[in-house]
């Protein structure tokens, strides 16, 4: 199983499938993926009017590249079938579940879903956001491969974490940190995007870019949002710089000269590049194309 490894999802901006007014913006801020929330944003009276709204929206609003993704609410739910029902009307790209905690689970979402007319190309996210979930990751990832619709991407909920566990979630995230590396370990494992917590607090600007240069250089693919402020540092942070691109370049330029065609292994101006860095520079490249 593999995601596309071009699939740009830098900023992915939560907005409550309630508000037609965010609904609307959503897609005016350069967002690589939109989530329209039918859990957390939406409040229990609400939610049979926010599908109503959702299935309106999306009927009339679509961006290309920019993936909208559906969050259902959890499969104990009664909200959960009506939920699929509305993703079989609005078609989006993905489908975020919360809560998943066994591979079960996912395996029981994936039928249930089909039964109900969810397309199968239809992407499949799935929320790490519980001690069960965290411990079982691999075999949930693993039954993901053979799913349809079939599973894409992880989005880490460090808030729920943070509040089942009692962990602190503060202090630059340093006792959450073993768990978050092993979330990106499996991500990179099993070839499927893993995306990162959102910062709470919006008007916090620098914690956000902090945590957000954290995020990539802990190998997340990006991080989630949830006010449109943090859309343009994240799709920053997680492009490639311009020191990273001219590198690149130079990698490329010396593995490309016919004299080091046969060459595992090249001296750049006094350091040993191997092919292993052409590879990785030739994707830092690609990535930099779709940015640019």
């Amino acid at each position: 199983m593999s995601a596309s490894p071009l699939r740009l999802r830098r900023s992915v901006l939560y907005v409550p499938a309630s508000n037609a007014r965010a609904m609307a913006k959503a897609w005016t801020l350069g967002a690589d993926a939109i989530v329209f929330d039918l859990e957390d944003a939406v409040a229990p009276t609400a939610k049979a009017d926010a599908r109503a709204a959702l299935a309106t929206h999306l009927a009339e609003h679509r961006l290309p590249g920019t993936e909208a993704v559906i969050r259902v609410n959890a499969l104990n739910t009664a909200d959960i079938e009506p939920d699929l029902e509305a993703v079989a009307r609005c078609q989006p790209d993905a489908m975020l579940v919360p809560k998943v905690n066994r591979a079960e689970q996912l395996q029981d979402f994936a039928r249930r879903a089909a039964r109900l007319g969810v397309p199968a190309l239809t992407q499949l996210w799935a929320m790490v956001e519980t001690a069960a979930g965290i411990a079982a990751l691999d075999s949930i990832v693993q039954a993901g491969a053979g799913l349809q619709p079939q599973l894409t991407c992880l989005v880490v909920g460090t808030n729920d974490i943070a509040k089942e566990t009692g962990v602190c979630a503060g202090d630059g995230r340093i006792y959450l940190m073993p768990w978050l590396m092993n979330i990106v370990l499996v991500a990179k494992r099993r070839g499927v995007s893993v995306l990162d917590g959102v910062w709470n607090n919006f008007r916090d600007q620098p914690g956000f870019e902090l945590e957000t240069a954290q995020s990539m250089k802990m190998g997340f693919d990006g991080k989630t949002l949830i006010h449109p402020s943090q859309v343009e540092p994240a799709n920053r942070h997680f492009s490639p710089s311009p020191e990273a691109v001219e590198e690149a370049h130079r990698i490329v330029a010396v593995f490309s000269d016919p004299q080091h065609a046969a060459s595992n292994v090249v001296n750049l101006d006094g350091r040993m590049v191997e092919r292993l860095h052409f590879e990785q520079a030739l994707r830092l490249l690609a990535i930099h194309a779709r940015t640019a």
